[in-house]
């Protein structure tokens, strides 16, 4: 593992993309304040550019170097979740622009796997992260169902295997600073 973290590490502070497991499904990821990777990323999953990514941290500090506003109530979210949860906050910082919504808000999800935490912490930086899937269409399950225009769109394809339970999608509830909370996807 630790090979496969330095190599993705390496790809990420030249400027390139992953294709790598996350705590859920395959991921693409980038640096979250390179827009150039950024607008590869849509570009390989023929995405619309007002569609904002979400940032995976490993730590409560990181998640408030990225939300400006933090709700207690996300607090208790977080601890109590048993599936992985992405979070959107009222207010983002210190990210590109194509990662915050039209609002402002920023989608965090704080990862327990131990290759995206280590990576994480080799970067000391969040990661980006998006389905590995063209977009409009179903998200893999595994890394067969990934296209070809996908692993061959990216700098880097972490050499992992993705043997979680769960793979599927995150749950993605956004909060307002009242505490209002919506869900997103279930």
């Amino acid at each position: 593992m630790r090979e496969e973290i330095e190599k993705a590490f390496n790809a990420i502070k030249d400027g390139g993309v992953i294709l790598y497991p996350t705590d859920t499904i395959w991921g693409l990821g980038c640096d979250p304040n390179n827009e150039r990777a950024l607008e590869r990323i849509n570009k390989i999953k023929n995405r619309s550019k007002d569609k904002n990514f979400i940032i995976l941290v490993d730590s409560e500090r990181l998640l408030n170097r990225y939300a400006k506003v933090i709700p207690e109530v996300c607090f208790d979210l977080i601890d109590f979740t048993e599936k992985p949860l992405t979070i959107i906050y009222p207010k983002g910082q210190f990210v590109a622009k194509p990662v915050l919504a039209f609002d402002g808000s920023i989608g965090v999800r704080l990862v327990k796997d131990e290759f995206c935490v280590k990576l994480i912490q080799k970067l000391k930086s969040g990661l980006t992260s998006t389905s590995a899937n063209i977009s409009g269409e179903k998200s893999a399950t595994n890394f067969e169902e990934i296209s070809d225009q996908i692993k061959n769109g990216v700098d880097y394809i972490v050499n992992l295997p993705l043997s979680k339970k769960n793979v599927s999608p995150s749950q993605i509830i956004k909060i307002s600073e009242k505490s209002e909370i919506t869900i997103i996807r279930k």
